[in-house]
């Protein structure tokens, strides 16, 4: 699926019948390397009837759903706005990226009224997030072998995203337009093996030039911290607002 086909996304999004606030794209087509095969990573925020949230009875605040769109795998996970938002407050990355995606699927107008709350929750402590995320992956490709294309770019997108945010206060998934700064000899070709070979491994690489590499970014990201001075506070207050109005009614019709 290589031109996303947004209003049939959305259209299988709202079958799902979870009162959807937004949905925009993440994974493999956010960060600027889908294959053929590629999944369609679904990331989102919905609102429970207010009688399940006020009630005794259990809420299963969560949504996870494999669903398939035009012969591709499709998959949906949306979290209860209350659950999201404090996830947000907690320095996750992941959370902000796909606030801050460009490709969205519903909710721009909800959107645009999370997103100036949410860039105040860009926070040097981020660094925390990236780092840990980049620790899995290089565990993944010391065990790997012969190594996956799409590891190494997985490893090479967090640190250049991770090291983007700290320098700039901004959030930019895509490494491909990471790469215009970071301008790093090996990812177009890491990027066409990928997309060449989804279950395959990424060929003959030189793994200790690699290692090396990202051993140089891991540094430059650890500077980054050290240096950062973007600082809270978290618009917790204002958050809870949004939740409030939301939960009683008053944001509106989401579409």
């Amino acid at each position: 699926m290589s031109t996303l086909d947004l209003p049939g996304l959305a259209g299988l999004v709202r079958s799902v019948g979870h009162r959807p606030l937004f949905v925009t794209v993440s994974g493999a087509h956010l960060y600027g390397f889908p294959s053929a095969d590629s999944d369609v990573d679904l990331r989102g925020a919905h609102l429970l009837p207010l009688e399940d949230v006020i009630g005794l009875r259990p809420r299963r605040e969560t949504v996870e759903r494999g669903l398939v769109h035009a012969g591709a795998e499709v998959e949906l996970v949306s979290h209860d706005l209350g659950k999201y938002l404090n996830l947000l407050l907690r320095n996750n990355g992941y959370v902000l990226e796909q606030i801050f995606s460009p490709i969205v699927v519903l909710g721009e107008e909800f959107l645009a009224r999370l997103r100036p709350l949410a860039r105040r929750c860009i926070t040097r402590n981020l660094y925390h997030h990236y780092r840990g995320f980049l620790g899995t992956q290089l565990k993944l490709l010391e065990k790997e072998e012969p190594k996956r294309s799409k590891t190494l770019l997985y490893a090479y997108r967090v640190l250049c995203t991770g090291i983007h945010v700290l320098r700039t206060g901004e959030i930019e998934a895509s490494l491909p337009r990471l790469n215009e700064r970071f301008r790093l000899e090996s990812i177009d070709e890491l990027i066409a093996r990928k997309r060449a070979r989804e279950k395959e491994g990424a060929g003959e690489v030189d793994w200790a030039r690699h290692r090396a590499k990202l051993a140089e970014l891991e540094a430059e990201m650890g500077r980054a911290f050290e240096e950062c001075t973007l600082e809270g506070p978290h618009p917790r207050e204002e958050l809870d607002e949004l939740l409030v109005r939301e939960r009683l009614g008053a944001g509106g019709t989401h579409r």
